[in-house]
């Protein structure tokens, strides 16, 4: 078996940061090194909450976590606590965690662990301004980044916060493009084009909760609220969990499928902020700078997640698979 990929997740926990979370911290393919805190779905300092309170139903406070920037590079921030409840974790109001403590600084935890180590992965989940600080300080300390892995933008997907924006690129569309223009490794760009067909339903959920009854009861605290939401507004039965994928395609990478090209964000804080532009037909003749995704494994994705986050074992998740899914198991 080949050795665990060292990783830093940069995230704002949040519903889905948390499902993601956990199917890293459950998979031995990863090396979580250290956990950095942005505002997006959450205020940082709620975000470092929820992210203790992950680590702790994982058992692995070991791993440090460490809050970031509480505003975006130019624009007013504003919260997705609307999407994913005040505490960010769909109102469960879990109990805190008070062995250990959040730091400082995770520009500062950032920058020296790509000193000490130049080949961590980073995989960022939330906007991009923990990553936009550090490329703006010393764009050379990414050189010899593995592998970079971002949830957020759409390609030909509707936004979600506006019609043409994903909220992560849209809450900071100044550090999503510093991070297009200046990462100079390849961007793998997992947006709503494949995230959206990833819908946790309540008949996924019920299984979780049949064969895990604890992952089931946290699972289930959390999402409430956002099955809720979806259903109001998306009219959709269950919950996309967006931030999971990203995930999974690092540790997978046949999960998903795309296309090399030239990416950029739009800044201005108009009716296009935030959106991911994608020169798919080579207007303008520049080095491809990003993978963007288009086609994911639906069947492969749940096999792991339930495989890592529950437990699920053959020849039941199969079966289950093959009845929830349909066609695509």
């Amino acid at each position: 078996m080949n050795a665990a990929r060292n990783v830093i997740i940069d995230c704002d926990p949040g519903i889905d940061d948390s499902l993601a979370l956990l199917l890293a911290l459950n998979s031995p393919e990863l090396n979580v090194v250290g956990i950095t805190i942005v505002c997006g779905n959450v205020p940082t300092h709620i975000g470092a909450e929820n992210a203790l309170k992950v680590l702790a139903l994982a058992d692995r406070l070991d791993i440090p976590v460490y809050m970031g920037a509480n505003r975006p590079l130019v624009v007013s921030y504003t919260s997705a606590q609307d999407t994913h409840g005040d505490d960010g974790l769909g109102n469960s109001h879990l109990p805190a965690v008070t062995k250990v403590h959040a730091a400082q600084n995770a520009g500062a935890f950032i920058e020296q662990t790509l000193i000490e180590d130049p080949t961590v992965s980073i995989l960022a989940l939330g906007p991009l301004t923990n990553i936009a600080e550090a490329l703006q300080r010393d764009a050379s300390l990414f050189n010899q980044v593995d592998r970079f892995v971002l949830m957020g933008g759409n390609y030909r997907s509707h936004g979600n916060c506006s019609p043409v924006a994903e909220y992560n690129f849209w809450c900071d569309p100044d550090a999503a493009k510093v991070v297009f223009d200046l990462m100079p490794v390849p961007i793998e760009m997992v947006g709503l084009d494949v995230t959206r067909k990833i819908v946790l339903t309540p008949s996924l959920l019920a299984y979780v909760k049949a064969i895990n009854a604890e992952m089931g009861d946290f699972i289930e605290k959390i999402t409430r609220f956002y099955f809720d939401f979806h259903w109001q507004y998306e009219r959709v039965i269950g919950c996309v969990i967006n931030d999971p994928l990203a995930v999974a395609v690092m540790i997978d990478p046949e999960i998903l499928g795309g296309f090399a090209a030239y990416t950029t964000v739009v800044a201005t804080d108009d009716v296009a902020r935030g959106q991911s532009i994608v020169d798919d037909h080579e207007f303008w003749h520049r080095p491809a700078n990003s993978q963007i995704m288009t086609d994911v494994d639906v069947n492969t994705f749940w096999r792991l997640f339930l495989t890592r986050v529950a437990g699920a074992t053959d020849p039941d998740l199969s079966t289950t698979l093959h009845q929830l899914l349909g066609g695509r198991a």
